[in-house]
C-alpha cells in the first residue's frame, strides 16, 4: 500500500483498546468537516474478538501533501471482516493461505470419495463375471457401504473432539486405504463386501467434517461448490480408467491401487494442512466441537455431547436434510451404478464402451457444481433446487425412453447437469437453518445417514434388477425426486440469526 501510516496497524489485546473516538463527520463529497487531520478510529471485529486500532495520522511538514480521508479510505481498502475472519478473503495474511491449503486439502478428498463411489459401475458387469454372481449378490457392496455411513453418524463428533481435526482425516483415510488394499488382493467376495463397509466410514467420516468446514466459510455456496466439484471430478476420472484397464484385460481390482494411492498421499496432505487447526480460531472459525459447545440446561450447565446430538437429531431441519440427501445421494449414485448395465442389457452396448456413459454422467454432475452453484446463490438457492429437480424428473424419463445408447448418453450427461448443484446448494441452506452450535452435529449425521442412501437404493436397485430387469432404475430415481421435492418444500422458512 502507498501510504505509510499503514506501518502503524497492528492487533491489540482487547483489554488494552480505548474506548473508540467519535466518528468524523462528513458532507455528501466525503470532506472532513470537523478536523482538519484524519484519523482512522479503532474498528470492532465480530463479537469482539480483536479489533484492529491505529496510531494518527498528521499532516507531513514537508514532501507532497497527505491525501484527503476519502482518498486515504480508498486506498486503505480495509477487507470486509467477515471475511478476515473466516480467511476466504483474497487477502495475503497468513490464515488466508491456511484456508487456502486446507480448502485444496478437502478437495483432493473429495476427489478420491468420488472415484471410489463411481467406479463399481463400470466393474460390476465384470465383477460379476469373475466371481460368477448376480446383481443381488453383487449389490451386497452397497450395503455394507451404507453401514459403514451409518456407524459414522453418531461417531463422528466424538472422534473429533477427541483426536482434533488432522487426526481425525488421517483416520479416515487411513480406514479407506485398508479397505482398498483388500480388494486390490482379490480376495474372496466376502472379503471384498466387508471392505465396503470400511470404505464407506471413512467416507462418512471426512465427508462430514469438510462439509462443515467449507459450511462454515465466507462464501459457503462457492466454497461446498467446488468441493463437491471436486467430487465429480473423481467421478469422472475413475470409470476411464476403469474401463480402459479392464478392456485392455487388466486385473478390475488393480485398478484399486490408484484410489489406495490417493487416500495415501492425502492422508499426509491432509495431516499437514490441518495441523494445529485448532489453534487457528482468531482468523479462521473454529468448528472442533472443544470450545464452543453452548448449549445449556435449564440450570445453565452446558449439555454433553450426548445431549448435543441428541438435540440435533430432533432438529427439524436435520431431520428433512438427512432425508433429502439420502434420496439425492441414492438417485445420484444408483444412476451412476446400473445404467451401464441397463444400457448393456436393453440398448445391446458393448460392454467396453458403454462405461464411459457413466464417465459423462459425472461430467455433467462436475459442471453443475461448478457452472451452476454460483447462478443459484443469486437466484435464491431454494428455487433453484425446485427447478433442478423438475428437470432431473424429465431427463430421467427421457433416459429411460429413448431407444438409443447415444441419445441416452447425451440424456444422461445433462441430468448430471442437473442434479450437480443440489448438494451444494442444500448444504449452504441447512447451515442458515442450523444453529450454528449444532453444525458438526447436525451437518455429520446429514452427511453420515443421508450419504448412506448412495448405498441403500442401489442395493434394491440391484435386488429388483435379478427379478425384472435393470430398466427399474427409473422408476426408482424418480420416486426419489419426489422424495427431495417433498422434503425440501418442508424445510421451515430462512430466517435472520440472532446469534
Amino acid at each position: 500500500m502507498a501510504t505509510s501510516g499503514l506501518a502503524f496497524f497492528e492487533i491489540e489485546n482487547s483489554s488494552r483498546i480505548a474506548s473508540p473516538q467519535p466518528a468524523v463527520r462528513k458532507d455528501k463529497q466525503g470532506t472532513a468537516q470537523a478536523r482538519s487531520d484524519y484519523e482512522l478510529s479503532e474498528i470492532q471485529l465480530a463479537k469482539g474478538s480483536a479489533r484492529v486500532t491505529s496510531e494518527p495520522l498528521t499532516q507531513p511538514t514537508t514532501g507532497p501533501p497527505s491525501p484527503s480521508p476519502s482518498e486515504l479510505e480508498r486506498r486503505l481498502s480495509i477487507p470486509d471482516v467477515a471475511d478476515q475472519v473466516s480467511g476466504w478473503a483474497p487477502d495475503r495474511t497468513v490464515a488466508s493461505w491456511k484456508t487456502k491449503w486446507r480448502m485444496l486439502s478437502v478437495c483432493f478428498m473429495s476427489l478420491g470419495n468420488g472415484m471410489n463411489d463411481s467406479a463399481p459401475g463400470a466393474l460390476i458387469p465384470f465383477i460379476e463375471t469373475h466371481y460368477n454372481i448376480g446383481y443381488a449378490i453383487v449389490s451386497l457392496i452397497f450395503v455394507t457401504n451404507a453401514f459403514g455411513f451409518i456407524l459414522a453418524a453418531p461417531l463422528t463428533q466424538s472422534i473429533e473432539h477427541k483426536l482434533g481435526r488432522a487426526k481425525s482425516y488421517a483416520l479416515a483415510l487411513s480406514i479407506q486405504a485398508i479397505g482398498y488394499v483388500i480388494i486390490v488382493c482379490e480376495p474372496p467376495f466376502p472379503a471384498v463386501v466387508a471392505s465396503f463397509f470400511l470404505l464407506g466410514f471413512g467416507m462418512a467420516l471426512s465427508l462430514a467434517l469438510s462439509n462443515v468446514y467449507c459450511a462454515n466459510l465466507a462464501n459457503p455456496t462457492t466454497a461446498l461448490g467446488c468441493f463437491h466439484g471436486s467430487y465429480g471430478i473423481g467421478g469422472i476420472i475413475a470409470p476411464l480408467f476403469a474401463t480402459a484397464m479392464v478392456s485392455d484385460g487388466i486385473r478390475w481390482s488393480f485398478f484399486y491401487t490408484i484410489t489406495l494411492a490417493v487416500s495415501i498421499i492425502n492422508l499426509g496432505y491432509a495431516l499437514w494442512a490441518f495441523y494445529h487447526f485448532e489453534n487457528d480460531s482468531p482468523n479462521e472459525p473454529q468448528m472442533a466441537l472443544r470450545p464452543t459447545i453452548s448449549h445449556q440446561t435449564s440450570d445453565g450447565e452446558p449439555l454433553s455431547r450426548t445431549q448435543v446430538l441428541k438435540k440435533s437429531i430432533r432438529n427439524r431441519t436435520t431431520l428433512l436434510g438427512a432425508l433429502f440427501i439420502f434420496a439425492y445421494q441414492g438417485a445420484e449414485v444408483s444412476v451412476s451404478g446400473w445404467v451401464v448395465s441397463f444400457l448393456i442389457s436393453y440398448r445391446h452396448g458393448d460392454p467396453s464402451r458403454v462405461g464411459y456413459v457413466s464417465s459423462g454422467f459425472w461430467a455433467g454432475i462436475t459442471a453443475g457444481r461448478f457452472l451452476l452453484t454460483h447462478p443459484a446463490s443469486k437466484i435464491g438457492e431454494k428455487v433453484a433446487v425446485m427447478g433442478m429437480i423438475a428437470g432431473a424428473v424429465a431427463f430421467q424419463l427421457l433416459t429411460w425412453l429413448i431407444p438409443n445408447v447415444i441419445g441416452e448418453a447425451v440424456t444422461v450427461a445433462i441430468l448430471g447437469l442437473l442434479l450437480g448443484a443440489v448438494y451444494p446448494c442444500a448444504t449452504s441452506i441447512f447451515t442458515r437453518l442450523i444453529p450454528r452450535s449444532m453444525h458438526i452435529s447436525s451437518l455429520s449425521f446429514i452427511s453420515a445417514l443421508g450419504s448412506s442412501g448412495g448405498a441403500v437404493s442401489p442395493f434394491f436397485t440391484g435386488i429388483l434388477a435379478q427379478n425384472i430387469g435393470t430398466m427399474v432404475l427409473h422408476p426408482i430415481c424418480i420416486g426419489l425426486y419426489g422424495v427431495m421435492a417433498i422434503s425440501w418444500l418442508l424445510l421451515p422458512k430462512i430466517a435472520k440469526r440472532s446469534e
